[in-house]
């Protein structure tokens, strides 16, 4: 059983930057991949980011590339997304998700591969 925990929302404006952290309980994170997804008001949920066990495979979704980084520190049981250069269309609740897997070197894009999710914090970005 993991428990995740998400923290760094807030309100920013355009241009801006937040970093959002996503604490994780259990012993065996470094095992888990990690994603974040977001959903804006009256939109299904999409996804942002992923990253593998070791951190060393990161994916990003092309609406962010280049301007979010997903980071993890396994001693810390912690995954962190920074987020630069923010958008209006960046605003809204980001969760943090989690699956175990297997192998390293292994990212999920897809909301139904992944097991636990945190409770979300909101993010939005003023004009």
């Amino acid at each position: 059983q993991v428990q995740l925990v998400e923290s760094g929302g807030g309100l920013v404006q355009a241009g801006g930057s937040l970093r959002l952290s996503c604490a994780a309980s259990g012993r065996t994170f470094s095992r888990y991949a990690m994603g974040w997804f977001r959903q804006a008001p009256g939109k299904e949920r999409e996804f942002v980011t992923a990253i593998s066990w070791s951190g060393l495979t990161t994916y990003y979704a092309d609406s962010v590339k280049g301007r979010f980084t997903i980071s993890r520190d396994n001693a810390k049981n912690t995954v962190y997304m920074q987020m630069n250069s923010l958008k209006p269309e960046d605003t809204a609740v980001y969760y943090c998700a989690a699956r175990s897997s297997a192998l390293d070197d292994v990212i999920f894009r897809s909301s139904d591969d992944y097991n636990y999710w945190g409770q979300g914090t909101q993010v939005t970005v003023s004009s």
